[in-house]
Protein backbone atom coordinates (compact mmCIF):
# COMPACT_ATOMS: atom_id res chain seq x y z
CA UNK A 1 0.00 0.00 0.00
CA UNK A 2 1.77 3.19 -0.94
CA UNK A 3 1.96 6.46 0.97
CA UNK A 4 0.96 9.95 0.23
CA UNK A 5 3.75 12.26 0.51
CA UNK A 6 3.14 15.08 2.94
CA UNK A 7 4.55 18.12 1.98
CA UNK A 8 4.61 21.63 4.06
CA UNK A 9 3.32 24.75 2.09
CA UNK A 10 5.85 27.46 1.35
CA UNK A 11 3.56 30.17 3.08
CA UNK A 12 3.65 28.60 6.47
CA UNK A 13 7.07 29.31 7.31
CA UNK A 14 7.07 32.78 6.02
CA UNK A 15 3.65 32.94 8.63
CA UNK A 16 5.37 31.98 11.54
CA UNK A 17 8.38 34.10 11.04
CA UNK A 18 5.87 36.77 11.18
CA UNK A 19 3.90 35.98 13.97
CA UNK A 20 6.92 35.61 16.09
CA UNK A 21 8.14 39.14 14.99
CA UNK A 22 4.46 39.82 16.27
CA UNK A 23 4.53 38.87 19.38
CA UNK A 24 8.40 39.89 20.22
CA UNK A 25 7.11 43.33 19.13
CA UNK A 26 4.06 43.64 21.67
CA UNK A 27 6.16 42.39 24.35
CA UNK A 28 8.57 45.32 23.59
CA UNK A 29 5.83 47.76 23.87
CA UNK A 30 4.55 46.25 27.14
CA UNK A 31 7.99 46.70 28.22
CA UNK A 32 8.06 50.25 27.81
CA UNK A 33 4.73 50.83 28.99
CA UNK A 34 4.02 53.01 32.05
CA UNK A 35 0.54 51.11 34.28
CA UNK A 36 -1.66 54.17 35.64
CA UNK A 37 -2.66 52.14 39.30
CA UNK A 38 -6.07 54.02 39.72
CA UNK A 39 -6.55 53.55 36.11
CA UNK A 40 -5.87 49.87 36.64
CA UNK A 41 -8.04 49.90 39.62
CA UNK A 42 -10.72 51.56 37.96
CA UNK A 43 -10.94 49.20 35.22
CA UNK A 44 -10.98 46.43 37.15
CA UNK A 45 -13.69 47.25 38.72
CA UNK A 46 -15.87 48.00 35.86
CA UNK A 47 -14.75 44.76 34.09
CA UNK A 48 -15.25 42.77 37.88
CA UNK A 49 -18.90 44.07 37.88
CA UNK A 50 -19.47 43.38 34.25
CA UNK A 51 -18.42 39.58 34.38
CA UNK A 52 -20.38 39.44 37.82
CA UNK A 53 -17.58 39.06 40.27
CA UNK A 54 -18.73 38.86 43.92
CA UNK A 55 -17.14 42.10 45.46
CA UNK A 56 -16.18 41.98 48.97
CA UNK A 57 -18.68 42.99 52.09
CA UNK A 58 -17.51 45.87 54.05
CA UNK A 59 -17.55 44.79 57.70
CA UNK A 60 -20.40 47.08 58.85
CA UNK A 61 -22.49 45.20 56.53
CA UNK A 62 -21.56 41.64 57.47
CA UNK A 63 -24.95 39.80 58.07
CA UNK A 64 -25.76 38.75 61.13
CA UNK A 65 -26.59 35.34 61.72
CA UNK A 66 -27.09 32.99 65.10
CA UNK A 67 -25.63 29.66 66.58
CA UNK A 68 -27.63 27.12 68.51
CA UNK A 69 -25.03 25.95 69.91
CA UNK A 70 -23.84 29.57 71.27
CA UNK A 71 -26.94 30.47 72.34
CA UNK A 72 -27.45 27.45 74.86
CA UNK A 73 -23.67 27.11 76.23
CA UNK A 74 -21.97 30.03 75.31
CA UNK A 75 -22.35 33.20 77.82
CA UNK A 76 -23.66 35.93 76.42
CA UNK A 77 -21.31 38.59 75.44
CA UNK A 78 -21.28 41.73 77.79
CA UNK A 79 -21.85 45.38 76.39
CA UNK A 80 -18.70 47.15 75.27
CA UNK A 81 -19.73 49.60 77.67
CA UNK A 82 -19.60 48.18 80.69
CA UNK A 83 -15.77 46.73 79.48
CA UNK A 84 -14.80 50.52 79.37
CA UNK A 85 -16.75 51.40 82.43
CA UNK A 86 -14.85 48.63 84.51
CA UNK A 87 -11.51 49.99 82.86
CA UNK A 88 -12.35 53.81 83.54
CA UNK A 89 -12.70 52.91 87.12
CA UNK A 90 -9.51 51.12 87.37
CA UNK A 91 -7.33 53.63 85.73
CA UNK A 92 -9.39 56.48 88.51
CA UNK A 93 -8.98 54.51 91.53
CA UNK A 94 -4.95 53.71 90.96
CA UNK A 95 -3.40 57.22 91.58
CA UNK A 96 -5.92 57.79 94.47
CA UNK A 97 -4.86 54.41 95.93
CA UNK A 98 -0.96 55.25 95.27
CA UNK A 99 -1.51 58.07 96.81
CA UNK A 100 -3.17 57.07 100.30
CA UNK A 101 -0.51 54.21 100.64
CA UNK A 102 2.17 56.74 99.78
CA UNK A 103 0.63 59.15 102.88
CA UNK A 104 -0.18 56.24 104.93
CA UNK A 105 3.93 54.73 104.57
CA UNK A 106 4.98 58.28 105.66
CA UNK A 107 2.98 59.07 108.76
CA UNK A 108 3.63 55.37 109.82
CA UNK A 109 7.35 56.03 109.85
CA UNK A 110 7.08 59.17 111.63
CA UNK A 111 5.54 56.79 114.33
CA UNK A 112 8.23 54.58 114.32
CA UNK A 113 10.70 57.37 114.48
CA UNK A 114 9.01 59.16 117.17
CA UNK A 115 9.08 55.59 118.86
CA UNK A 116 12.78 55.43 118.34
CA UNK A 117 13.04 59.03 119.99
CA UNK A 118 11.19 57.93 123.27
CA UNK A 119 13.75 54.97 123.88
CA UNK A 120 16.53 56.91 123.08
CA UNK A 121 15.37 59.10 126.01
CA UNK A 122 14.77 56.85 128.30
CA UNK A 123 18.29 55.61 127.22
CA UNK A 124 20.22 59.24 127.67
CA UNK A 125 22.54 58.01 130.15
CA UNK A 126 23.63 54.78 128.45
CA UNK A 127 24.05 55.96 125.13
CA UNK A 128 26.27 58.79 126.07
CA UNK A 129 29.28 56.22 127.69
CA UNK A 130 28.54 53.97 124.87
CA UNK A 131 26.72 51.10 126.30
CA UNK A 132 23.54 51.36 124.15
CA UNK A 133 22.52 52.19 120.41
CA UNK A 134 19.20 53.05 118.75
CA UNK A 135 18.52 52.61 115.39
CA UNK A 136 15.51 52.80 112.97
CA UNK A 137 15.54 49.91 110.60
CA UNK A 138 12.62 51.47 107.92
CA UNK A 139 9.70 49.71 110.77
CA UNK A 140 11.63 48.36 113.22
CA UNK A 141 13.52 50.41 116.38
CA UNK A 142 16.85 48.29 117.32
CA UNK A 143 18.31 48.54 120.30
CA UNK A 144 21.81 46.90 121.00
CA UNK A 145 23.18 46.63 124.21
CA UNK A 146 26.80 45.92 124.60
CA UNK A 147 28.22 43.70 127.23
CA UNK A 148 30.13 46.18 128.49
CA UNK A 149 28.37 47.54 132.12
CA UNK A 150 25.31 45.19 131.38
CA UNK A 151 26.73 41.60 131.41
CA UNK A 152 29.52 40.01 133.79
CA UNK A 153 32.04 38.73 131.61
CA UNK A 154 31.94 35.69 130.31
CA UNK A 155 28.36 34.73 132.06
CA UNK A 156 24.84 36.02 131.73
CA UNK A 157 24.02 37.14 134.89
CA UNK A 158 22.91 40.78 134.59
CA UNK A 159 23.84 43.75 136.43
CA UNK A 160 21.99 45.76 139.22
CA UNK A 161 21.92 48.96 136.68
CA UNK A 162 21.02 46.70 133.74
CA UNK A 163 18.49 45.18 135.51
CA UNK A 164 16.59 48.10 136.44
CA UNK A 165 16.83 50.02 132.58
CA UNK A 166 15.12 46.92 131.30
CA UNK A 167 12.35 47.36 133.56
CA UNK A 168 11.94 50.76 132.65
CA UNK A 169 12.18 49.21 129.43
CA UNK A 170 9.37 46.77 129.51
CA UNK A 171 7.16 49.65 130.48
CA UNK A 172 7.54 51.61 127.18
CA UNK A 173 7.40 47.91 125.09
CA UNK A 174 3.85 47.26 126.75
CA UNK A 175 2.07 50.15 125.22
CA UNK A 176 3.23 49.27 121.53
CA UNK A 177 2.15 46.95 118.88
CA UNK A 178 4.76 44.52 117.14
CA UNK A 179 6.91 41.57 118.07
CA UNK A 180 9.97 41.39 120.22
CA UNK A 181 12.88 39.74 119.28
CA UNK A 182 15.86 39.44 121.81
CA UNK A 183 18.87 38.25 119.84
CA UNK A 184 22.42 37.28 122.04
CA UNK A 185 25.26 37.86 120.08
CA UNK A 186 29.34 36.63 121.14
CA UNK A 187 32.81 37.44 119.48
CA UNK A 188 34.42 34.20 117.68
CA UNK A 189 36.51 33.30 120.78
CA UNK A 190 35.42 29.50 121.72
CA UNK A 191 34.20 29.26 125.31
CA UNK A 192 33.71 26.07 126.99
CA UNK A 193 32.47 25.73 131.37
CA UNK A 194 30.49 23.42 132.81
CA UNK A 195 27.27 25.86 132.36
CA UNK A 196 28.07 26.91 128.82
CA UNK A 197 29.39 24.48 126.35
CA UNK A 198 29.18 27.05 123.54
CA UNK A 199 29.30 30.86 122.06
CA UNK A 200 25.93 29.21 121.17
CA UNK A 201 24.52 28.63 125.07
CA UNK A 202 26.04 31.85 125.59
CA UNK A 203 24.27 33.77 123.44
CA UNK A 204 21.14 31.98 124.05
CA UNK A 205 21.39 31.90 127.65
CA UNK A 206 21.57 36.11 128.20
CA UNK A 207 18.59 36.69 125.37
CA UNK A 208 17.02 34.31 127.65
CA UNK A 209 17.79 36.33 130.71
CA UNK A 210 16.94 39.59 129.21
CA UNK A 211 13.72 38.43 127.71
CA UNK A 212 13.26 37.13 131.88
CA UNK A 213 13.64 40.32 132.85
CA UNK A 214 11.14 42.30 130.99
CA UNK A 215 8.19 39.60 131.50
CA UNK A 216 8.88 40.76 135.28
CA UNK A 217 6.34 42.99 134.30
CA UNK A 218 3.12 41.31 134.49
CA UNK A 219 1.45 43.76 131.54
CA UNK A 220 3.98 42.77 128.93
CA UNK A 221 2.53 39.65 127.05
CA UNK A 222 5.05 36.61 126.42
CA UNK A 223 3.68 35.73 123.39
CA UNK A 224 5.20 39.10 122.09
CA UNK A 225 8.84 38.01 122.85
CA UNK A 226 11.45 36.02 120.31
CA UNK A 227 14.91 34.58 121.86
CA UNK A 228 17.41 33.78 119.42
CA UNK A 229 21.53 33.15 120.00
CA UNK A 230 23.53 33.38 117.52
CA UNK A 231 26.97 33.13 119.15
CA UNK A 232 29.08 34.86 116.45
CA UNK A 233 27.36 34.42 113.05
CA UNK A 234 26.67 37.73 112.87
CA UNK A 235 29.55 40.05 113.54
CA UNK A 236 29.04 43.48 113.50
CA UNK A 237 33.14 43.93 113.57
CA UNK A 238 36.08 42.53 112.99
CA UNK A 239 37.28 40.06 115.42
CA UNK A 240 40.71 40.72 114.86
CA UNK A 241 40.56 43.92 117.54
CA UNK A 242 39.57 43.55 121.19
CA UNK A 243 37.62 46.85 120.24
CA UNK A 244 35.69 44.88 117.30
CA UNK A 245 35.51 41.86 119.77
CA UNK A 246 33.68 43.86 122.27
CA UNK A 247 31.00 45.20 119.67
CA UNK A 248 30.05 41.42 118.55
CA UNK A 249 29.63 41.03 122.36
CA UNK A 250 25.88 42.43 122.41
CA UNK A 251 22.45 41.84 122.78
CA UNK A 252 19.82 43.35 120.20
CA UNK A 253 16.41 44.16 120.95
CA UNK A 254 14.16 44.45 117.60
CA UNK A 255 10.79 46.27 118.13
CA UNK A 256 8.66 44.92 114.92
CA UNK A 257 6.52 47.49 114.02
CA UNK A 258 5.48 46.44 110.77
CA UNK A 259 3.09 43.78 111.14
CA UNK A 260 0.64 46.49 112.86
CA UNK A 261 1.52 49.31 110.46
CA UNK A 262 0.42 46.78 107.83
CA UNK A 263 -2.51 45.55 108.97
CA UNK A 264 -3.54 49.06 109.31
CA UNK A 265 -2.24 50.18 105.94
CA UNK A 266 -4.17 47.52 104.45
CA UNK A 267 -7.24 48.10 106.32
CA UNK A 268 -7.39 51.76 105.34
CA UNK A 269 -6.71 50.59 101.51
CA UNK A 270 -9.72 48.00 101.33
CA UNK A 271 -11.94 50.53 103.15
CA UNK A 272 -10.98 53.33 99.95
CA UNK A 273 -11.19 50.54 97.38
CA UNK A 274 -14.64 49.55 96.24
CA UNK A 275 -15.93 45.87 97.31
CA UNK A 276 -15.41 43.57 94.64
CA UNK A 277 -18.07 42.21 92.34
CA UNK A 278 -19.25 38.44 92.59
CA UNK A 279 -18.56 36.45 89.50
CA UNK A 280 -21.32 36.83 87.21
CA UNK A 281 -23.04 33.96 86.06
CA UNK A 282 -23.05 32.45 82.56
CA UNK A 283 -25.30 34.19 80.27
CA UNK A 284 -26.23 37.59 82.45
CA UNK A 285 -25.89 40.32 81.25
CA UNK A 286 -27.79 41.75 84.11
CA UNK A 287 -25.91 40.09 86.96
CA UNK A 288 -22.68 41.48 85.25
CA UNK A 289 -24.47 44.95 84.78
CA UNK A 290 -24.45 45.17 88.69
CA UNK A 291 -21.18 44.20 89.68
CA UNK A 292 -19.77 47.30 87.88
CA UNK A 293 -22.86 49.80 88.30
CA UNK A 294 -21.22 52.72 90.50
CA UNK A 295 -22.57 53.01 94.27
CA UNK A 296 -24.95 55.60 94.46
CA UNK A 297 -23.32 59.04 95.79
CA UNK A 298 -25.65 61.65 97.57
CA UNK A 299 -25.43 65.19 96.33
CA UNK A 300 -23.40 66.23 99.09
CA UNK A 301 -20.37 63.35 98.22
CA UNK A 302 -20.77 64.57 94.16
CA UNK A 303 -20.13 68.06 94.97
CA UNK A 304 -17.08 67.50 97.39
CA UNK A 305 -13.98 67.17 95.97
CA UNK A 306 -11.70 64.15 95.55
CA UNK A 307 -8.95 65.48 97.66
CA UNK A 308 -11.05 66.47 100.88
CA UNK A 309 -12.51 62.60 100.94
CA UNK A 310 -9.06 61.18 100.77
CA UNK A 311 -7.86 63.60 103.79
CA UNK A 312 -11.21 62.39 105.70
CA UNK A 313 -10.26 58.78 105.11
CA UNK A 314 -6.56 59.33 105.81
CA UNK A 315 -7.43 61.44 109.21
CA UNK A 316 -9.15 58.23 110.46
CA UNK A 317 -6.72 56.19 109.66
CA UNK A 318 -4.46 58.25 111.42
CA UNK A 319 -6.52 58.36 114.48
CA UNK A 320 -6.73 54.39 114.21
CA UNK A 321 -2.62 54.06 113.87
CA UNK A 322 -2.42 56.64 116.44
CA UNK A 323 -4.35 54.27 119.36
CA UNK A 324 -1.58 51.80 118.93
CA UNK A 325 0.42 54.70 119.93
CA UNK A 326 -1.10 56.33 122.69
CA UNK A 327 1.61 55.86 125.60
CA UNK A 328 3.71 57.60 123.31
CA UNK A 329 1.43 60.59 122.24
CA UNK A 330 -0.75 61.58 124.81
CA UNK A 331 -2.99 65.06 123.72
Amino acid sequence: MSQKDSKIPAWIVTYADLMTLLLCFFVLLLSFAEVDANKFRRIAGELSKAFGVQRDIPAEQIPMGTSAVFDQFSPATPDRTLLDQIRQRSMEERPQLESLRNILDARLQQQVRAVAQQVEDLLKDSIEEGVTQVEVDHKRVVIRIQEKGTFVSGSANVTNEFETLLLDMSEVFEGLPGTIAIDGHTDNIPIRTRRFQSNWDLSAMRAALVANVLLLNDDLSPERLVVQGFADTQPRASNATQEGRAQNRRVEITIDLSEATEERGVRSVEKFSPPEASPPLPGSEETLRQAVEPLPISPTEMSAEPPTANEALFDETVEEVSERFNPLFPD
